[in-house]
């Protein structure tokens, strides 16, 4: 019930900040940043103890679809707090802070997983990578999005609304692929890692992560590789973010889902 508490209470402050920012990126209310990070704060106050209970008795190789739901909107949420206070990402709170929410709610009311033993230290180096890649992604795919909008209220001549609210064109656009610089140096680290210290992945049900990883990983790397040889931008480059985040998201929850939701395995 406590568990349960925390995580309402995490969702409406997370709810309320990015309301907050959304509403400002309608020019609907003035610009408050440190209201929007102050509430997302708070939020992450109420999340983190959800997360440290998971360490005691849900340390798997593969966490849980909750447990994996429960860290990686922590860590979303931190990332986005942090990056805030050196670039103007804060826009993406407006689909990073609900989705963290809504996923701690759904993980409060789950069942409690059982237990396991702790993660060795070179397992849990590919987790946290892997979890931290994700965070960074996910920012970028919410980046994307609205760079998609902004590039589609220009061509269309509308410069009022959410092209006044958000930062120029292009440093959209940098924001945007420093983002993705970061996420695939991450997601780099997480895929190695797991082929030095994770042992017969067959038998741990992730040839699937593997393989759904490395084609994220393809993908992104053909878009910074286009990008910079050969201009890629704009919308090709949301498309293509948002594509290798989807992919991403199946190597990471695809299974999870098949295996704790609809076969009860979890």
């Amino acid at each position: 019930m406590q568990a349960l508490s925390l995580a309402v209470l995490a969702f409406l402050l997370y709810l309320a900040a990015a309301s907050w920012q959304g509403l400002t990126l309608t020019r609907r209310v003035a610009p408050r940043p440190m209201l929007v990070r102050g509430l997302a704060a708070l939020g992450l106050l109420c999340h983190l103890p959800l997360v440290a209970g998971l360490f005691g008795h849900d340390a798997q190789v593969l966490p849980g679809l909750y447990a994996s739901m429960v860290m990686l909107g922590a860590m979303a949420v931190a990332v986005l707090l942090v990056a805030s206070l050196f670039k103007p990402v804060l826009g993406a709170a407006v689909g990073v802070l609900p989705l963290a929410g809504l996923a701690l709610l759904l993980a409060a009311m789950a069942p409690a997983p059982l237990p396991s033993e702790a993660l060795p230290p070179g397992v849990a180096l590919h987790a946290v990578s892997s979890l931290l890649a994700f965070a960074v992604l996910a920012i970028a795919a919410v980046q994307a999005v609205l760079l998609g909008l902004q590039n589609r209220a220009l061509r269309q001549h509308q410069v009022r609304g959410l092209v006044q609210a958000l930062p120029p064109l292009t440093t959209m656009e940098r924001l945007l692929f420093e983002l993705i610089w970061t996420g695939m140096a991450l997601l780099t680290l997480a895929i190695l890692s797991g082929f030095v210290f994770l042992d017969n992945m067959f038998a741990q049900h992730l040839a699937h992560k593997t393989i759904l990883s490395l084609a994220a990983w393809v993908i992104f790397a053909t878009l910074l590789f286009s990008h910079h040889r050969l201009g890629w931008r704009g919308m090709r480059a949301v498309r293509w973010t948002l594509g290798g985040c989807a992919v991403l998201l199946l190597a990471y929850f695809g299974s999870r889902f098949v295996l704790d939701v609809l076969l009860g395995r979890g």
